[in-house]
């Protein structure tokens, strides 16, 4: 039976080999269900009926093989010029929706597949958790509330548990003011004791991964992973001009709220445009701006990886504490209580669905790493977990070498005859419902460049990938004669002129391709689109800094 994602194409494509306006004699031929032509015997009709089924059934397949050697034609030529402007090492396979292999070159070929493998593992987490999963961050203590003086009598903890939408940048997630507010809102007025940081899998902690690059560490693309996660593990903040020649440098925005108090300001305000400042991390975490600013150069922004989560995190629980009125006393112990634990505060992320379109969409490896985590836990079985995810959907106990759920590492392989198995059957099980419509849409995300030459956004769904010497592009292609699945690899020393080969094929096979339908209408509940929400009411940007030693 064929898979509900495709039944309006296959209906589309069989209704336009009846589209013109029949003949005298073809009209007479056509019979309406429940009534038979008056000057036709019942025995004749059944003979042209069954001639009819015949001369349609030949049309279709005519049809069809006439599309096929159109598409065949077209990556013919499309490859020749590919392999001129991008030398290297091709790997493609482009099948029908069953499939079945139309077109390929070297498609059992192992490659680095990069950034393509958050499509295996947003469709892993997806059949694990469920589409409606959603992920914790509380406050838990043990003990009681004071109710004369509003005192926390007991110990209590953050328990962070790796969700990528906490304190996201503009309010767009689940935040540290959202659990304080809470707190105010049971009665509380003050905590004692240093911060204590739990998760509920394990220690809570953040990492770089050992399979990935050295080279990448500190780049915002390869942040610190594990469920001591907030604000993506990034931080930036904006400094601009003192209002006189001399004065201080004055930190005028931030992002996770709270860290101008871990960022050290000595840059001087200087006459005239030009700017000579310096940017370092601290020993242990936190940040300095030194150097001279040109009283009217224009604001600088800043941004870094969190290479001490726990810092960051300090600061901003403690901003979000006396922005509702907490005061917290973060030395010494705190008063001893009853030894029953108690859930205080509680926020979730978004659905997996929504964050999981998101890491497809920005190609988020901080977000793919913790989905991987959430679904199969760390270590290395987790990557084992979704290789044998893999030979289940494919059928294919080869053809696929993960180290991480990202694609970051230069160690993961994967055939591109891998991949288009697994875009033909994961939509047919359960877990699989609507799952194109998870991968970025042309002219959006990774795919904004493929935003002309199209009848419209969705006619691609695709994921991209790209390292220093790979070029991939994995994904759906929306034709009226049915979907395309594609999978299009490069390992190779041109990966830009590699991608721009890539869109030319998806431009050329999709002129008159049609948008990729779901299978049906989505639960209300699961948000598909992946776009942050809107910043909640009380998200202020705060005002400007008088000049200060920070």
């Amino acid at each position: 039976m064929r898979h509900q994602l495709f039944q309006p194409l296959i209906r589309r494509a069989n209704l336009t080999l009846a589209s013109h306006t029949p003949t005298t004699s073809e009209a007479d031929l056509i019979v309406t269900p429940g009534r038979l032509p008056p000057f036709l015997p019942t025995g004749r009709l059944r003979a042209v009926a069954a001639c009819a089924l015949l001369l349609l059934g030949a049309a279709r397949a005519g049809q069809a093989q006439s599309d096929s050697q159109w598409v065949e034609s077209h990556l013919d030529t499309w490859f020749r010029g590919a392999e001129r402007s991008a030398p290297g090492t091709w790997g493609i396979a482009v099948a029908d929706q069953e499939g079945r292999l139309i077109w390929s070159v070297r498609p059992e070929e192992p490659l680095v597949p990069a950034s393509t493998v958050k499509l295996f593992t947003t469709g892993f987490a997806r059949s694990i958790l469920g589409g409606t999963a959603r992920r914790p961050t509380r406050v838990v203590g043990t003990g009681h509330l004071n109710s004369q003086t509003g005192e926390w009598v007991g110990s209590w903890a953050l328990e962070l548990n790796g969700d990528v939408t906490f304190e996201r940048a503009e309010g767009s997630g689940p935040t540290l003011l959202d659990l304080a507010q809470q707190l105010a809102n049971a009665g509380v007025r003050r905590l004692t004791g240093p911060l204590q940081v739990q998760s509920a899998d394990g220690p809570a902690d953040a990492v770089y991964p050992d399979v990935w690059s050295s080279r990448h560490r500190g780049r915002l693309f390869a942040p610190l992973i594990g469920p001591l996660t907030l604000h993506e593990n990034v931080v930036w903040f904006t400094i601009r001009p003192g209002a006189r020649v001399g004065s201080r440098a004055i930190l005028v925005d931030e992002s996770p709220l709270g860290i101008s108090s871990i960022v050290t300001v000595t840059a001087t305000t200087r006459r005239g445009t030009r700017s000579r400042l310096a940017f370092s991390a601290r020993p242990g975490g936190g940040w300095v701006v030194s150097g001279t600013i040109g009283q009217r150069a224009g604001a600088r922004r800043y941004s870094a990886t969190a290479q001490n989560p726990k810092l960051v995190l300090n600061a901003a629980w403690s901003y979000a504490l006396r922005r509702v009125g907490i005061t917290w006393t973060a030395t010494g112990f705190p008063p001893a209580g009853p030894n029953t634990p108690r859930v205080l505060a509680e926020v979730n992320s978004p659905v997996l669905d929504s964050v999981a379109s998101e890491v497809n969409r920005r190609s988020l490896n901080i977000g793919a790493e913790l989905l991987l985590q959430w679904a199969a836990g760390r270590g290395a079985q987790a990557p084992e977990a979704l290789m044998q995810h893999i030979r289940d959907i494919t059928g294919y106990q080869n053809g696929v070498h993960l180290v991480d759920g990202s694609g970051l590492s230069s160690q993961d392989r994967v055939t591109p005859s891998t991949f288009v198995a697994y875009l033909a059957k994961f939509p047919m099980t359960s877990a699989g419902r609507n799952f194109p419509q998870l991968l970025p849409a042309n002219g959006s995300g990774t795919l904004r460049r493929l935003n002309t030459g199209f009848p419209g956004s969705g006619v691609v769904r695709a994921k991209t990938g790209t390292l220093s010497d790979v070029s991939t592009v994995v994904g759906y292609l929306g034709r009226a004669d049915g979907v395309l699945l594609v999978s299009l690899m490069y390992n190779g020393p041109r990966p830009w002129a590699a991608r721009q080969a890539q869109w030319r094929l998806f431009r050329e096979l999709g002129a008159d391709g049609v948008v990729i339908p779901a299978d049906s209408t989505p639960d209300a509940s699961v948000q598909l689109g992946g776009e942050p929400t809107a910043p909640p009411v009380w998200w202020q940007r705060p005002a400007a800094r008088a000049d200060s030693a920070h």
